[in-house]
């Protein structure tokens, strides 16, 4: 192709200038990439790993628990033991909730898995623990022998367990691997009994249940302890005095407390009191049918009768007679001495003193037993149904005490003339049969006259011959009549061997009369408690005075009994001054 010479240098030109460019362009690209070549690499981020715990604790029943990781790069996880798994194993960088199971575990030792959470060149670990299974197993009942004694009950168990008794004739003596051991108190009473142990260990519980064998309800006959008959013993007993309105306080049938009237509980600070008073004997007013668990087999309580036995023992820690009683009792056998409750009366009456009976039945003959009290339909007459019914309440009391044997068979029991009242024993009272000769006891009780002992609305305050004239003077009841009744009770029953017992006898105090008058009343009141107490030893019975706890106005306290201090120790030494 022909070029002209012009257009051939254009292009000549042009090439030129084309191949600088390039070249121009190649440089530039080719000094890009050597810059780029030999600028530095970025660095990287150092390794992070948090977990956001260290253990985990789980119970033996197991269950579900979790942690977090948080890490700014991939992570795994795993559990060295297939009882705790892993909901996942891996995660990438960011914060994750891993979840975990922990299987139940059947075994009673402790055991333990770990977790290993890394990311990178970090490791943490995470411990697992898991507490056994609790094992706790016990010999579920046992029966004991009437006489107590030590008690060993085999115990397995994973750990220290706790012991809980809840009956106050078992004590805990102490556990040792594999074994618990207890004391068992005598039973002394007529029934079966059953008392509770708890075993406790973590949430478990197990309970054993003890039974123990009751007294026979009737032993061999035993003179031991209880050689005096009736009369010699109440020859030697002296003077007495009543802890009344405690272990008899009760508003009805089913209900009793020892301090529901207001007296304290008796202590032996009590008891010793009396004793250093110069008393002999003490009367125990009982309450029983409130103490009964159950009104249709009538047994009484365990504690009740333990109570009483605890008052007991006050007394004869003091060498001092004792007599204890049915005594109003809410007046379910006191004040109903007729036909119409005749058979159920007998029935309980019988079952109550069974029990009473057999639980003392190892005390010696300073112990007596009075069966009932004030048994009356009122204060009137008796009719013949009414003396018939209340000396057939003396007839089972009698029989039902001396069934019971050993030393009951021989001691001295005392029965109640209707009401207690002299002139009804004179005109009415017969003993009952007995099947040992010479060893029952009458008793009568004396509030005459009424309007100055205990009629706290009488204007009669004052008594006796230096007050005749008086015109607060009753118009009866005087020395001469006190006389006269005990005189009674001499020739009626004394005179012929029946040994008497005046079980209560008091006048109250009457603090709210003037001073004056008050001074006349406390010496005419400690004249009468003197003359009524010589009186009474002087025809041979042996005088119980009423001590109601109530020291103020109205009362017949003779000691504080919180303080178990002589409250009037006037009127305890005219008492004690006339023996």
């Amino acid at each position: 192709m022909y070029w002209p010479i012009n257009r051939m240098e254009w292009w000549l030109r042009r090439s030129r200038l084309l191949s600088r460019a390039m070249l121009a362009h190649l440089l530039a690209a080719a000094g890009l990439l050597a810059w780029t070549a030999c600028a530095k690499k970025p660095a990287e981020p150092e390794p992070e790993l948090k977990v956001s715990t260290q253990a985990i604790a789980a119970t033996a029943a197991g269950g579900g628990a979790f942690f977090h990781v948080a890490a700014n790069r991939a992570w795994s996880a795993s559990s060295t033991e297939p009882w705790c798994t892993l909901a996942v194993s891996t995660g990438q960088s960011g914060t994750t909730k891993v979840d975990i199971q922990v299987a139940p575990h059947g075994g009673t030792a402790p055991r333990s898995a770990t977790i290993a959470v890394v990311a990178g060149p970090l490791k943490q670990d995470i411990t697992v623990t898991q507490e056994g299974a609790t094992l706790l197993e016990v010999d579920a009942e046992q029966q004991v022998g009437v006489g107590g004694g030590e008690l060993a009950i085999r115990v397995e168990a994973s750990g220290v367990f706790q012991v809980e008794v809840a009956a106050d004739w078992i004590t805990h003596a102490g556990s040792d691997p594999g074994v618990a051991r207890f004391e068992v108190g005598v039973n002394r009473g007529l029934s079966v009994r059953a008392g509770t142990i708890r075993f406790t260990l973590g949430g478990v519980e197990k309970e054993v249940t003890v039974n123990q064998d009751g007294q026979p309800p009737t032993i061999a006959p035993d003179m031991t302890g209880v050689p005096r008959n009736a009369r010699a013993l109440i020859g030697g007993m002296g003077l007495g005095w009543n802890l009344g309105n405690s272990l008899e306080a009760a508003s009805s049938p089913t209900l009793a407390s020892e301090t529901l009237w207001g007296n304290p509980k008796t202590s032996k600070a009590m008891i010793d009191a009396v004793k250093a008073a110069g008393f002999d004997a003490v009367r125990i007013p009982c309450a029983w049918s409130g103490y009964m668990e159950d009104q249709t087999t009538y047994r009484v309580s365990d504690a009740w009768l333990a109570r009483v036995k605890e008052v007991v023992d006050y007394c004869v820690a003091n060498d001092l007679y004792v007599v204890i009683n049915t005594h109003w009792d809410g007046g379910w056998l006191e004040e109903h001495p007729l036909y119409s409750h005749q058979a159920a009366v007998t029935e309980k009456f019988t079952a109550l003193w069974k029990q009473v009976a057999v639980y003392f039945r190892d005390y010696d003959e300073r112990l007596l037993f009075a069966g009932t009290n004030e048994v009356r339909a009122d204060y009137n007459t008796p009719t013949a149904e009414h003396l018939a019914v209340q000396a057939s309440y003396n007839q089972v009391f009698v029989e039902t005490v001396r069934a019971t044997g050993g030393r009951n068979a021989y001691r001295n029991l005392v029965v109640q003339a209707y009401n207690t009242n002299i002139n009804h024993a004179r005109d009415f009272f017969r003993l009952p049969v007995d099947a040992v000769q010479d060893r029952l006891v009458m008793e009568v009780h004396y509030y005459d006259p009424y309007d100055f002992t205990l009629d706290a609305e009488s204007s009669n305050y004052l008594w006796g011959q230096e007050f005749a004239g008086y015109g607060n003077v009753s118009n009866w009841g005087q020395e001469a009549w006190v006389d006269q009744s005990f005189a009674i009770v001499k020739s009626s029953f004394i005179d012929k061997g029946i040994p008497v017992i005046l079980g209560e006898y008091a006048a109250t105090l009457r603090l709210s009369l003037p001073e004056a008058a008050r001074a006349q009343h406390v010496r005419a009141r400690n004249h009468y408690l003197g003359y009524v107490t010589k009186a009474a030893r002087a025809v041979g019975m042996v005088p119980f005075y009423w001590d109601s706890g109530h020291t103020g106005n109205n009362g017949s306290g003779l000691f504080d009994r919180a303080t178990a201090t002589p409250a009037h120790p006037d009127a305890i030494a005219a008492i004690v001054g006339a023996r």
